[in-house]
């Protein structure tokens, strides 16, 4: 049945140097890598990182022609392993996934069956696409910041990059735990969105960059999650309370880091990296579990917007250039 079974994916092929095109292609199973996981795609989400690589940006892909999409949510067709029986519904997140490895932009995906996720209760193919990757991180994020001790009662919880992927979860994750969540935008008209995600209050990026420059910035933070980087990262470093901890999953500002070490030596704060790829099945079970449960947003459906494979284009030009709100789930039923 595999090796004659067709299907729809977008596929990115290069024409050039610093050249490429993308086009929604009929394949065959015989295309995809090889794997002893053959999973039957419901639903896939789209996160900057696979906008990069459907543009052929080498810092995510090399190998073409590819199919993108680093989130795959589904139902098992065959598993050679004997981990999964045909027709269990998983999830795919990580690892190699719509990096070099073809992913959930296409009807089919075929990996290693170390790489699914069974669905847990509480959850449908759909929500957890509307979580994805980008849900995935902002609740290693939280589950982080519980580790270190930030509890609600420690202050103020800034998310920067807000209204995005991992910044819109994050923010109604915290909200829904208690914390008081004070949300940063740089896109104007999105108070209400954030405040009914939880945020208590939402704030401009220039007023938290305000200032990076100095030594320095009076305590304000109990915590953060931030998902921009750069000279935004370092504001919020200098201007968290003393033992205070924050997150960087992210750099859509920047990847330098322009400051000096006195957050970490005078007020003992913490800076923890978050790794969305290759985080262990342990850690990634219990986030997916409280995902399903406790950290699942009443609504969830309203962070979403839903798009075919056919409609992809228009999202991947949108989510270049910010204009994109929330999260995108790709509908692979509708082809």
């Amino acid at each position: 049945m595999e090796k004659t079974h067709r299907y729809k994916a977008m596929v990115v092929e290069k024409t050039g140097e610093r050249q490429f095109v993308r086009e929604i292609r009929e394949r065959s199973l015989d295309d995809l890598p090889d794997g002893d996981l053959v999973v039957r795609v419901h639903y896939s989400s789209l996160n900057f990182k696979d906008a990069l690589s459907a543009t052929g940006h080498p810092g995510v892909t090399r190998q073409f022609p590819h199919t993108p999409g680093i989130d795959a949510a589904g139902e098992v067709v065959s598993c050679a392993s004997g981990l999964f029986e045909p027709g269990e519904k998983v999830i795919v997140t990580g690892h190699d996934l719509g990096m070099e490895t073809d992913g959930g932009f296409g009807q089919y995906i075929r990996v290693p069956s170390t790489w699914g996720m069974r669905l847990p209760a509480g959850l449908t193919l759909r929500e957890s696409m509307a979580f994805g990757t980008a849900g995935f991180t902002a609740g290693l994020s939280v589950l982080k910041l519980e580790r270190a001790g930030v509890t609600p009662d420690a202050g103020d919880i800034i998310v920067t990059g807000a209204t995005g992927g991992v910044g819109s979860i994050a923010v109604a994750i915290l909200a829904h735990d208690g914390y008081r969540v004070v949300a940063a935008t740089g896109k104007p008209g999105k108070e209400s969105f954030l405040k009914g995600l939880g945020a208590e209050q939402v704030i401009s990026r220039y007023e938290v960059a305000a200032g990076a420059e100095k030594a320095l910035l009076s305590e304000r933070w109990g915590g953060a999650v931030d998902v921009v980087g750069g000279a935004t990262l370092a504001a919020v470093l200098k201007s968290t309370r003393y033992g205070g901890t924050v997150t960087c999953c992210g750099m859509v500002g920047s990847p330098e880091l322009p400051m000096n070490v006195y957050p970490f030596i005078l007020r003992g704060v913490r800076l923890v990296g978050i790794d969305s790829v290759h985080a262990p099945r342990e850690e990634r079970e219990q986030v997916w579990r409280r995902l399903a449960a406790g950290w699942k947003p009443a609504g969830l459906d309203a962070l979403v917007t839903e798009c075919s494979l056919d409609g992809l284009e228009s999202m991947i030009e949108a989510i270049l250039h910010g204009k994109t709100t929330g999260r995108v789930v790709v509908n692979l039923l509708e082809c």
